[in-house]
């Protein structure tokens, strides 16, 4: 059984819920990422912004990056996995809520993080194949 501690991303970091978004940008690119996750003052996983969250829900409505804050950005449900879950379960969880990252969590701990090009690394061909075409036919 192939697990999610075996595919995810190792070392993740996180924003916190009240840093401006001009930061969390530079950090992004720091890190050459496409997303973070946002934890609280407690460090647990609150949600997770994306560089397109970034341009859509503040730059292309004006307002101003350095005044919004990570927190701001996130809203509805968290989806995460466990460090210990069966891919397979990964992958159903993915294509079913239509995401493309998944944080991985070990004792309510952010541990890593899960994106399509680590799942395209370190698994079949097909399975992978499979899952993005499950989440670009109706992604949001």
């Amino acid at each position: 059984m192939t697990t999610a501690r075996e595919v995810m991303h190792h070392g993740c970091e996180c924003l916190g819920m009240n840093e401006n978004l001009t930061e969390a940008a530079r950090r992004m690119a720091e890190l050459d990422v496409g997303a973070m996750p946002v934890c609280g003052e407690d460090g647990r996983l609150k949600g997770i912004i994306t560089d397109r969250d970034i341009v859509v829900k503040a730059i292309a409505q004006g307002r101003n990056p350095s005044e919004v804050r990570a927190g701001d950005l996130i809203h509805g449900e968290i989806w995460y996995t466990d460090a210990n879950s069966d891919i397979e379960d990964v992958l159903h969880q993915m294509a079913e809520h239509h995401i493309r990252r998944l944080p991985v969590l070990e004792r309510e701990e952010l541990v890593g993080i899960i994106s399509q090009a680590d799942l395209a690394a370190k698994l079949p061909q097909d399975k992978v194949g499979e899952l993005v075409g499950a989440i670009s036919s109706t992604s949001h």
